[in-house]
């Protein structure tokens, strides 16, 4: 185990004497960053939790600036070109897209009786 020696303020201090420990775990995931900017999440979050109807399941697209990522990942992938945190992200917008598509596919009887 390697022993590190930090400089904190005293608030810090007091906060991290608190968790024992847990801090190496603590840290541990704190660097575990999320792949996609928490808004990505937010914002498919935000509007599967407003109950959307069918039409606006349907309907629901990425926002502009998703889009325009999701087009910048894919243009670099297919030039071989991403780096490996390219790589997770462009991953895990194709975990939300499967999802939304689980989501729109789940709704499509009930969208042709009413459409």
């Amino acid at each position: 185990m390697v022993k590190i020696t930090l400089e904190v303020t005293e608030e810090l201090s007091e906060k991290l004497e608190k968790l024992g420990d847990r801090l190496p775990e603590i840290l541990s995931q704190s660097l575990e960053q999320l792949t996609l900017p928490a808004y990505v999440y937010r914002y498919v979050l935000n509007f599967l939790a407003s109950n959307p109807s069918p039409q606006q399941i349907r309907d629901f697209r990425p926002t502009p600036e998703m889009q325009e990522r999701l087009r910048l990942l894919s243009m670099r992938s297919k030039a071989g070109d991403l780096t490996e945190n390219e790589r997770n992200e462009l991953d895990e917008y194709e975990r939300i897209e499967h999802l939304m598509v689980m989501v729109k596919s789940g709704n499509l009887r009930f969208l042709k009786e009413q459409g």
